[in-house]
């Protein structure tokens, strides 16, 4: 049987999140129901269909992957895939690619789209990705899924649907577009990450980092180098109105299990139930 790159998977609602994710390791997420994925940290063989993916950073653990997907789907005859990271990353990874695709013999298509905090992509009609500034040592993003709805405006709540559909032929803009954030990846980040970006508290998934949990090791050194610490969840439980918390991204200095008494001895509630460890 063929091998892969180790999996864990959680279903919320109408959403699947797969991943694995290991501080120094590797780091890949995907939602397939979504058609994207966070992170290339790897690229595990049943992830190679997803054509869209947001990279936060450019860390070893979270970008090497990439050219393993990129040639893969060019094997498969399968559409070059788009890849959205931090502007100031692509001229350094096309040089990359360049380079692989020299040594391998083998083209590597795709697009490389550089962003910049603030910007947003728009995947469908149904959903757009925004992203914000994260706090880490290179340059890099979190990401915001919304969804897309449109509302009728209030003033035209009275009117028929010929009415509504007349207005709308006539170029009135009978609707409001209402985004409602689903899905929030923060990637590695100090603790300014989750506090500059209000969408981050209110997905209704949320994908932290948690890098370290023990309460020898110091919150200065850990934000100073762009992570966060299990203190650093306690001090904005009250903060937090997600429907679903995936803390991720732990050290290699800790088992799974010693992870698991740290965590659930400081938040024995793990949040009311919302507080799911990726280990």
């Amino acid at each position: 049987m063929l091998s892969d790159q180790p999996i864990h998977s959680i279903t919320h609602g109408n959403l699947t999140i797969e991943g694995y994710s290991r501080a120094a390791v590797q780091t890949y997420w995907r939602i397939p129901e979504l058609k994207l994925g966070f992170d290339l940290g790897a690229q595990p063989w049943v992830f190679m269909g997803t054509p869209n993916w947001f990279v936060s950073h450019t860390h070893i653990d979270h970008i090497m992957g990439l050219p393993t997907y990129v040639a893969r789907r060019r094997m498969m005859k399968m559409s070059p895939p788009t890849i959205y990271l931090p502007e100031q990353a692509v001229g350094g990874i096309q040089r990359i690619l360049r380079e692989v695709s020299r040594l391998d013999r083998g083209r590597l298509p795709c697009e490389l789209v550089g962003l910049k905090p603030g910007e947003e992509v728009e995947l469908s009609r149904e959903l757009v990705v925004t992203c914000s500034a994260t706090e880490h040592r290179v340059p890099a993003l979190g990401f915001i899924v919304w969804e897309r709805r449109r509302k009728l405006n209030p003033e035209f709540s009275h009117l028929t649907g010929e009415q509504i559909r007349d207005l709308r032929l006539s170029g009135t803009e009978v609707t409001t577009e209402i985004r409602i954030p689903i899905v929030a990846y923060l990637g590695d980040s100090a603790p300014g990450g989750l506090d500059h970006c209000p969408a981050m508290f209110e997905a209704k998934i949320l994908i932290l980092e948690l890098t370290f949990v023990a309460p020898r090791h110091r919150r200065e050194k850990i934000h100073r180098f762009g992570h966060m610490h299990l203190d650093d969840l306690l001090e904005r439980r009250d903060r937090f109105q997600n429907e679903l918390i995936i803390a991720s991204h732990f050290s290699v200095r800790y088992y799974d299990g010693e992870i698991r008494r740290h965590v659930e001895r400081a938040v024995p509630d793990m949040l009311g139930g919302r507080l799911h460890l990726w280990v």
